[in-house]
C-alpha cells in the first residue's frame, strides 16, 4: 500500500471536525428551514404583485440555496476522497493518487473560502460592489497602471463567477485609464473586496521610457457597498447636488456609448464627484449616479461613526509614497507585498492575471484577529 494514501486518509479525518463546524458556521439547518419558508412565499398568490420585493425574497432564497448546495457538495467530496483511499487500500492501487490529491486541494480550497464567508458579518458584507480606479500622477505611465489594475480585479471578478458592469470609463491621453467605475455582482462581493480600498504602488521598469529607467506609479482604489435606495440610510435630495451633464469622449470603444448623454453629480456639502456615461440615456445615467453617491455617502457615514449625513466633510485621498496598502515590484525582483498583512508572493504575473484570493483571505483573516503588521 502507498503510503501517501494512508498519509491523505490522516488528512481527511483531521479536517472532518473542521467540515463538521463549518455546517455550525453557516448555520446550514437554519438555512434550509429559511429557504423552506422563502419558497413557500414564492408559491402564495400575488408573490409578483411587488417586483422588487419579491425580488429581494428571490436573492434570498437562491443565497439560502447556494450554501446549502456547497456545503453538500464539499461534504460529498470528502466522502468520496475518502472511498478512494479505502478502495486503493483494498485493491493496492496507485493509480487513483493524483486524483486523491487534486480532490483534496481542492477540498481544502473549499473550505477555507467557505471559513471565510463566516468572517464576512458586517453589515454590507453580503452586498454588491462599487470599484473606482483613479490613476495618480504620472502621466501616461500611472495611466497605463491604473488599467493593468482595472484588468486584474475583473479578472478576479469573473474567475470567482461575479459579473461586472462598467459604470464610467476615462481613457488616459496616450494609454491605459484615467479613472473607472464599475459595479461587480455577486454574493459577499463586498465582504471580499472591501480590503482592496487604498492606494496601489508599482515599481517596474517603463515601457513609456526610451532611456527603460524604472519608474515608481501609483493608482487609487475605491471600495464602496452597492447600497440601494433606503430612506432609513439617506435622502438625497435634488438641492443637495449640482448635476452636469455633458457628452460621451474619448475612444472608448465598447466602453463607451458615444450617442448619450453623459451625467456628472457633485454633492455640495462634501464635494464628493460621480460620473457616469455608459448607459444610452440621460435619465439611466443619472440614477446610476445617485446611485454611487448614495453608497459613498453611506459608507462614510458607516465608517466614521457620524450621527448624519451632513457631518460628512469631504477628504481627497493622497495618491502618493507611504500610503499605499500594497507593493507591486517588476523590477529589480518580483513581488508583491502587502503592508498590512505581510501576504506576499513573487508570482507577479499570476496576482495581475487575477490570483487575489491569499491577499483577500490574509486581510479577512487579520480584519478578525487584529493581528495586522506594524509598519
Amino acid at each position: 500500500m502507498n503510503i501517501e494514501f494512508d498519509a491523505y486518509k490522516q488528512k481527511l479525518n483531521d479536517v472532518k471536525p473542521a467540515l463538521d463546524d463549518l455546517a455550525n458556521s453557516l448555520n446550514i439547518e437554519g438555512q434550509k428551514n429559511e429557504l423552506e419558508r422563502l419558497q413557500a412565499m414564492q408559491e402564495a398568490p400575488g408573490f409578483w404583485d411587488n417586483p422588487e420585493k419579491s425580488q429581494k425574497i428571490v436573492m434570498q432564497a437562491k443565497s439560502a440555496e447556494n450554501k446549502i448546495e456547497t456545503y453538500k457538495k464539499m461534504q460529498s467530496s470528502w466522502e468520496d476522497l475518502m472511498t478512494i483511499c479505502e478502495m486503493a487500500e483494498e485493491l493496492d492501487d496507485d493509480s487513483m493518487l493524483d486524483e486523491l490529491k487534486e480532490g483534496f486541494e481542492k477540498l481544502s480550497s473549499d473550505m477555507e473560502r467557505c471559513r471565510l464567508q463566516t468572517l464576512l458579518t458586517g453589515r454590507y458584507d453580503s452586498y454588491n460592489v462599487l470599484m473606482s480606479f483613479q490613476s495618480g500622477a504620472g502621466g501616461t505611465e500611472a495611466q497605463d497602471w491604473c488599467q493593468m489594475l482595472y484588468r486584474m480585479y475583473t479578472r478576479w471578478a469573473e474567475a470567482h463567477g461575479y459579473t461586472y458592469k462598467i459604470m464610467d470609463y476615462q481613457e488616459g491621453d496616450e494609454a491605459g485609464l484615467k479613472s473607472a467605475n464599475i459595479l461587480i455582482e455577486g454574493e459577499n462581493a463586498y465582504g471580499f473586496l472591501k480590503g482592496e480600498n487604498g492606494v496601489h504602488r508599482l515599481v517596474r521598469v517603463s515601457p513609456f521610457d526610451a532611456n527603460a529607467r524604472r519608474q515608481t506609479s501609483f493608482a487609487a482604489i475605491e471600495v464602496i457597498p452597492d447600497i440601494q435606495d433606503d430612506s432609513n440610510d439617506v435622502e438625497i435630495r435634488a438641492e443637495d447636488y449640482e448635476m452636469q451633464v455633458f457628452r460621451s469622449s474619448g475612444a472608448g470603444g465598447q466602453h463607451i456609448n458615444k450617442t448619450s448623454s453623459a451625467v456628472r453629480l457633485i454633492h455640495k456639502a462634501t464635494g464628493i464627484v460621480v460620473s457616469c456615461q455608459t448607459e444610452r440615456s440621460q435619465f439611466q445615467n443619472k440614477e446610476n449616479c445617485l446611485r454611487m453617491l448614495r453608497s459613498k455617502l453611506v459608507e462614510i457615514k458607516e465608517r466614521e461613526h457620524l450621527d448624519k449625513i451632513s457631518d460628512i466633510k469631504g477628504v481627497q485621498q493622497k495618491i502618493e509614497w507611504g500610503s499605499q496598502i500594497r507593493n507591486y515590484v517588476f523590477m529589480p525582483y518580483t513581488l508583491v507585498k502587502d503592508t498590512r498583512t505581510g501576504c506576499e508572493t513573487s508570482n507577479v504575473n499570476a496576482v495581475m492575471d487575477g490570483a487575489l484570493d491569499p491577499f483577500i483571505n490574509a486581510y479577512l483573516t487579520c480584519a478578525a484577529t487584529g493581528n495586522w503588521v506594524t509598519k
